[in-house]
Parts: structure tokens; C-alpha cells; sequence
């Protein structure tokens, strides 16, 4: 396989908060795309708030939405980091207009 991180991106895309609506992506949610071996791929991303309860979810369809670009389930590694701590300016344009966020 041969993707690179904007691609995995654009797929990524599919992914939403089931809190806010709005796409991990443009959440500014993920950190990195790297790929450890040619049939695994890593996705660094953090969550909005250490207490959210809701990883599991966003885990599951992460690994959903990158099941077309051929990668086994076992081979999408999705790494939860807390540095650098989220914040707003970290969001697209896109979501700062959806979220009403200045």
C-alpha cells in the first residue's frame, strides 16, 4: 500500500464528533498520519477533553473509515496523546464557523 497523510486524511474526513458534529479532521483532532509498515497505518490524535468517554466510538469508525484503503483492522493503530493539549485554534475555519467559535 501506498497512501500518504493527506489521503488518509481526506478519509478521516468521514469520522465526526458525536459531540460537536463536526469532523475529527477539522477539529484539528489528528496530530499525524505515519506508517509504520507498508500495511499499517498510525493515526496520532487527541480528544477534546481527557474525560471523554466517547474514544471507543471515535476509535471504532476511525478504523471503518480506513477499511477501503485495504489496511487489515489490525493494522490501524489509532495512538492517544494528551501533548500538546487541544484547543480551538486548532480547528479548521470551517469548524470554527459551524461551532460559532471566534
Amino acid at each position: 500500500m501506498s497512501h500518504t497523510p493527506a489521503r488518509v486524511k481526506e478519509y478521516l474526513k468521514a469520522v465526526i464528533d458525536p459531540e460537536l458534529g463536526v469532523t475529527i479532521v477539522d477539529l484539528g483532532l489528528i496530530y499525524g498520519v505515519e506508517f509504520p509498515t507498508e500495511d499499517t497505518v498510525k493515526i496520532i490524535m487527541t480528544l477534546t477533553s481527557m474525560g471523554c468517554p466517547l474514544f471507543g466510538t471515535i476509535h471504532d469508525e476511525i478504523v471503518s473509515a480506513l477499511k477501503p484503503l485495504g489496511y487489515p483492522t489490525d493494522r490501524i493503530e489509532v495512538d492517544l496523546v494528551w501533548d500538546p493539549a487541544w484547543n480551538q485554534s486548532m480547528m479548521s475555519e470551517e469548524a470554527k464557523v459551524e461551532l460559532g467559535v471566534e
